[in-house]
């Protein structure tokens, strides 16, 4: 089954980026700046994921990231579907954090 460019669509973008100097510390944090300004959501410390329309759309942001890409730097993007991303599963053994109560209401006049 091949997915149309019409279709909603995920883009995940999995990466390893060297760290071990100042520069390339500095540069993993601007490939990140990057990905938040292509509007990808942090999932996982080194994986980003951006919810599309179409996959059209996605075009412009995988050139982008592929023109950043720090020296040394490993980066896999993926395409999904939104019926694929919907049914993943996602498991925690985080604690259970309790909501914090809900600020007071605020009056403009």
């Amino acid at each position: 089954m091949t997915d149309r460019l019409e279709d909603p669509m995920w883009s995940l973008v999995l990466f390893d980026l060297p760290v071990l100097t100042r520069a390339q510390a500095r540069a993993a944090t601007q490939f990140r700046n990057l990905l938040l300004d292509l509007a990808y959501q942090r999932v996982q410390l080194s994986v980003y994921a951006r919810f599309s329309p179409t996959a059209n759309s996605l075009v412009t942001a995988i050139k982008k990231i592929k023109r950043s890409i720090p020296d040394g730097g490993e980066v896999r993007i993926l395409s999904i579907t939104d019926h694929q991303w919907a049914s993943a599963f996602r498991f925690s053994a985080a604690p259970t954090r309790v909501p914090s109560d809900a600020p007071e209401q605020l009056t403009i006049f």
